[in-house]
């Protein structure tokens, strides 16, 4: 199982949902949803995790002091619409719904979403969801994608640990979320594993405002510049171990091409 490295983020201010924010002076607004491990999770008063490094580099490559501000993930775009966050980082994949409401930078991960189930379930497979009764996180890709699941009922949580705590207590079958967080969420809890075949394959971007063009070309250049000086590759060994690293290296450099 992939290991969390104990790392701060040294210099991010976490803030309450509700603040105003303030691309045009010193300070860049983050949403984002400290549930999300090795994304963006809580150590202490500290949101640490991969989105939250890379968007403080990001900000240091702006000139910018990076300031965070934690929120259920069904709030996270609507903060960047209203203007009360600059951008939204919160392992938040590129659908075409989400292209209607905000602007997305290039994409910077794949990601899938896998499936959960206990130890002695007979699910092995997505195709034995049908019918099925599955655990999902309010707002994510995957409670989009259970819907078209023949004959399934969703269950909605606004946090991934209660899908998984729901699982763990017989009410659901099984849980879909996102492939870093279940494998760390199986890592933690015994009694569960997950399923080899992936449920759906996506991508992970930065959320801006249709309103703020410059913004969104300003955050994609220092994007892809920390892609080119390998600093990404970097925060991405910190989070996750090197089974992965290749991979994620080879598409880092693929996506800043």
């Amino acid at each position: 199982m992939k290991k969390l490295a104990a790392a701060a983020l040294a210099g991010v201010m976490v803030l309450t949902f509700g603040m105003t924010a303030m691309a045009e002076g010193d300070v860049l607004v983050m949403a984002t949803n400290a549930e999300f491990p090795p994304y963006e999770y809580r150590e202490g008063d500290d949101i640490v995790g991969i989105d939250a490094e890379v968007a403080g580099l990001i900000a240091e490559k702006l000139g910018m002091e990076l300031q965070i501000e934690d929120m259920a993930f069904d709030s996270v775009l609507a903060a960047v619409q209203t203007g009360k966050a600059d951008i939204a980082m919160a392992g938040i994949t590129v659908t075409e719904d989400r292209q209607m409401m905000v602007n997305f930078t290039d994409t910077y991960t794949k990601a899938t979403q896998m499936i959960i189930v206990t130890e002695d379930s007979e699910i092995a497979s997505p195709d034995d969801l049908t019918g099925k009764t599955i655990g999902v996180q309010l707002g994510t890709t995957g409670d989009i994608y259970v819907d078209d699941i023949e004959d399934a009922t969703a269950e909605r949580f606004s946090k991934g640990f209660e899908a998984v705590q729901a699982l763990l207590q017989g009410k659901v079958d099984a849980v879909v979320i996102d492939g870093e967080p279940a494998k760390v969420f199986v890592s933690q809890n015994e009694g569960l594993k997950l399923l080899d075949d992936p449920f759906t394959e996506e991508e992970y971007a930065i959320a801006i405002s249709k309103d703020n063009e410059e913004l969104l070309e300003k955050v994609n250049t220092a994007l892809n510049e920390l892609k080119e000086e390998g600093e990404f590759q970097k925060v991405i060994d910190k989070y996750i171990a090197s089974d992965d690293a290749a991979e994620a290296e080879t598409e880092a450099a693929t996506e800043a091409k």
